[in-house]
């Protein structure tokens, strides 16, 4: 028998929420009726484990913020717009995640812990921006500027994956092609050159061996790389392997630039945007550590809010961190001693995300020569060493 939960209201008006096990959901609100309570909500609770679970995109999450702000800062009542939005929008997951909401609502929670109940759709900084909206009465306000915030968040981190697929597909593309040489192409190769009984190159014979290497050990080498892939992972699971191997990603030269410029502007966005709804410092440095996406730049921003807690200012600890760069330690100090510290973060935060815009596209200016050279280096070199012993037969010949 299926398990339903419902709220209801006694005679006195208090709401009543819990569960209760009934054939469907006709015989719920006849139970209920019995029992002398009005019924608010009634939802079957197994379907709506199942359906809360899956993916939500940003431009999703985007979409319900912006419209849920618009109908707030109409007039309409929270339950009304959040019913609104669980039949309007297209994702099935995030309607199913927003009708759990308004049925939290409606129980008497607040939005944010409504919405706290969902991570998978809520992260921990628009929950604390939501609370923070909700306390203000300015929820309409946050909602627009968390839609924002995010739009601009999602094109940063676009950016920095978009910069890595070129490469990645080039690098792909190259070991197809030397695979298949060496598989495929090669032992023919070999075949005519041991009928011909010719001495040799140095390095043909190399190709040749590792020809012979790749046919006789491929399952090796496969292990060897998925051994590898999953040592690397279950090392940067490590407190210590995570902080060395993020520390050496931000040390990799040009990679390294667009990483360090992208997290300063990511942090920089994020914290602004969190002081400026009225979410406490120490609360913002929390929540900003944990969406900074680098080890390295998380310890500083905690030792900032350590700093903090104990009376002293945000700059001193980012600058002995030496990864922010000086400029914007210099522009955070001032902020700290005008008071302006949230509009100094986001202009920080306007600046770094045109930089990088630049270094994308230095980093992509300078791969493009890089996997031409390598392409040309490993294929060219192969397929030369593979044509010495035919000169050596064309000379030999004449």
């Amino acid at each position: 028998m299926p398990t339903y939960s419902y709220t209801a209201r006694d005679a006195k008006g208090d709401l009543k929420t819990a569960t209760i096990d009934a054939a469907n959901r006709e015989d719920v609100v006849q139970q209920l009726r019995r029992l002398r309570l009005t019924v608010v909500k009634v939802e079957e609770q197994s379907k709506s484990k199942v359906k809360t679970t899956g993916a939500i995109s940003m431009r999703d999450i985007v979409i319900f913020t912006r419209q849920f702000s618009t109908m707030i800062n109409s007039g309409l009542p929270l339950v009304q717009a959040l019913d609104i939005l669980s039949k309007q929008t297209e994702n099935k997951v995030l309607s199913a995640v927003t009708r759990q909401v308004v049925f939290d609502v409606e129980s008497g929670h607040t939005v944010a812990d409504a919405l706290a109940k969902h991570p998978n759709a809520f992260t921990d900084l628009y929950v604390n921006m939501v609370a923070a909206g909700e306390a203000g009465g300015i929820l309409d306000t946050i909602l627009m500027r968390l839609a924002t915030f995010m739009e601009k968040n999602d094109a940063l981190v676009r950016k920095v994956k978009g910069a890595m697929i070129y490469p990645g597909v080039i690098m792909s593309v190259a070991a197809i092609a030397i695979i298949v040489l060496l598989i495929f192409v090669i032992p023919v190769f070999q075949s005519m050159f041991a009928s011909v009984g010719l001495s040799l190159p140095l390095p043909t014979r190399v190709v040749i061996g590792l020809s012979n290497l790749l046919q006789g050990y491929w399952w090796a080498f496969g292990l060897g790389g998925f051994a590898a892939q999953w040592g690397v992972r279950k090392y940067y699971a490590t407190s210590n392997g995570q902080l060395i191997i993020d520390r050496l990603m931000l040390q990799a030269p040009v990679l390294g630039d667009v990483l360090r410029k992208s997290a300063v502007s990511r942090f920089t966005r994020t914290l602004g945007t969190l002081i400026s709804s009225g979410v406490s410092i120490l609360d913002g440095l929390e929540i900003t550590s944990k969406t900074a996406g680098n080890r390295v730049i998380s310890d500083a921003i905690m030792a900032s809010r350590s700093s903090i807690a104990g009376g002293d200012t945000i700059s001193a600890p980012l600058a002995k961190s030496n990864v922010f760069p000086p400029m914007v330690i210099s522009m955070i100090a001032v902020g700290e001693q005008t008071g302006g510290l949230d509009e100094m973060l986001s202009k920080i935060a306007d600046f770094y995300d045109e930089e990088v815009d630049a270094a994308v596209s230095g980093l992509l200016s300078l791969l493009e020569p890089v996997m031409i050279v390598f392409l040309g280096v490993v294929v060219g070199g192969m397929v030369v060493a593979m044509y010495l012993p035919i000169f050596d037969m064309i000379n030999a010949v004449q």
